[in-house]
Order: structure tokens, then sequence, then C-alpha cells
């Protein structure tokens, strides 16, 4: 089960500087950091995009994902991030490897050297990198990223893993190519436009997205996804498509196969916004919070 999120890469469009823009940024990736996402995809959105563009938005989330203790190897020094000081900390289990699941806990490592005898040594966030055996069948590089299952500090104790690293993957596609994925799940875009969130409908959702995952994309300030995708946002507010979510279609919803723009739906989750407009990262935290909900 795959959550990922979709952002456009006009998010931070109405950000009056670099500052206020890296820290909006930062809310983002903590809504990614505590509703467990695994995939934040930064997808182009040139019409929308005023100072700050795809390349920035990306690069800061990037960062953000990133361990603190592999940032400067990583990255070095860049513009995009001068004000990476007032992004907030993520504290990610799994960033931090502070969570212990049977045989150790896993952090990220970088391969700093590839040495003889098939081993490696990594920086992962201890005093000094450690040489680790690369296990069979699995090849890896000078300044890859790797998992690393720590199973004792001191002495250390440790070993590579062929898994997927911690915490969440940042990159760019287009937005048809991630509602594609095979893992996509349920594909869910939000809008003020969109159907109402109610309690029966998300119990409905629910028991579908724990199963088969998801897919959640949102629009940016003053440009949601329908002026995004070109759509009418009278086409996004059709009666609930229940046979979207795993039951018998609903004949007076007029829904044959899907929604607009590749979406199995389109979910309003504030009803009730009391703003004319909700920031990105705001809505990521309505969004997210009641999916992450479990029917029982």
């Amino acid at each position: 089960m795959t959550v990922s999120v979709l952002v456009p890469s006009s998010l931070v469009r109405e950000a009056e500087d670099k500052r206020e823009a890296t820290r909006k940024l930062g809310y983002v990736a903590r809504a990614a950091t505590v509703f467990r996402t695994d995939r934040l995809v930064v997808f182009p959105d040139p019409e929308g995009e005023a100072k700050w563009g795809g390349g920035f938005v990306s690069t800061v989330l990037e960062y953000a994902a990133t361990p603190p203790y592999l940032r400067k190897e990583v990255f070095g020094k860049r513009d995009e991030l001068e004000y990476a000081g007032v992004l907030p900390p993520l504290r990610g289990p799994s960033l931090t490897g502070s969570e212990s699941e049977g045989s150790g806990s896993l952090r990220q490592g970088i391969v700093t050297e590839v040495g003889p005898e098939g081993r490696v040594r990594v920086n992962c966030g201890l005093q000094h990198p450690i040489s680790l055996v690369v296990p069979p069948k699995m090849a890896v590089d000078e300044g890859e990223r790797v998992t690393v299952r720590i199973s004792s500090r001191s002495p250390v104790r440790a070993k590579l893993v062929d898994e997927p690293l911690p915490g969440f993957e940042v990159t760019r596609t287009d937005l048809p190519a991630a509602l594609d994925r095979d893992d996509a799940g349920v594909r869910i875009a939000t809008s003020r436009h969109g159907v109402e969130l109610t309690t029966g409908r998300l119990t409905e959702l629910v028991g579908r997205t724990a199963e088969d995952g998801m897919t959640v994309a949102f629009g940016s300030p003053g440009r949601g996804l329908p002026d995004i995708l070109d759509l009418s946002p009278a086409s996004v507010g059709h009666a609930w498509p229940t046979d979207a979510v795993g039951g018998e279609a609903d004949a007076e919803s007029n829904v044959e196969s899907g929604a607009p723009g590749r979406f199995d739906l389109w979910v309003n989750a504030i009803p009730n916004q009391g703003s004319d407009v909700v920031r990105t990262e705001e809505a990521m935290f309505a969004a997210l919070a009641c999916l992450n909900l479990k029917e029982k």
C-alpha cells in the first residue's frame, strides 16, 4: 500500500520572498511526514509559477526530506537553500533511527567509497563512515543513497539492506505519469468544487485506500486543480461515484468510468471553509487527516 501526494510547481506562487516560500515548503514536508507519505511528487504548472519554479520547489522539498546528517554531503551550498534554516524539523522516526522494529532501526546512508571484496563505506550519521558488506545481487555506487539497518550503536552493528529508503521520496513528474503508475491506488483530486466529504462517504473511501493505497493531488493558492487542468468547476462537482471506491455505480451520478482529469473522484475535504483561499499545506493537513482515519 503506497501513499503518494502530488503538488504543483506553483504552490509557492504567492510567497512574498524566498524565506517565506521556503517556510511554506517546510509545512508541506511536515504534512508528508505526519501522514507517512511514501512519495511526494512535484508536477509542472508553468503557467501558475511566479518567482519560484519547479526546480526551487523540488530542491527545497528534497533537502527537507533528507536526514540532517546527510544534507551537507548531498547538497553542499545552493542558492535555492539560502533560507533552509527556517525549515521545521520533520522528526520522522525513520529519519532519526529512533524507530526500532525487530532486529534494528532503518536509516538512510550515502556511499562514500566503494572498496574491494564487496565492501563499501557508508555515512549513516554515526561518528564515522562505517564499512559494510554489500548483499548479494545488490549493486551500489559511490554517492548512492542506501538503507542501513542498525541493531547496535555501541559497539556498532549494522548491515546494508535491499529495502526502500526510509522517509518519503521527492520526484518531479508529469501529472498523467504520476496517476498512471501501477501503485497509484485510488486517485483522488482535492478541490473546493469537489464532492463534499461526509462521514458516510469517508467510510466507503478509507476501506479501499487502506487496501489499495492512494494518490492525492492538490492545487495551489488562487489556482486550484480545475484551473491547472483546464476543467470547469462544474465538471468536478458531480455526485459521489461509488464505483470508484469499490461499490456499485450510483445510477444518479452519471459517472460511467472515473472522473475528469484521470482521477477516480474529486473531493472537497473542507466543505465549510471559512477563508476564500485554503493554502496547499493547509489543504494537505485537512485532507490527509481525513483519509488517514481507520475503519475500526
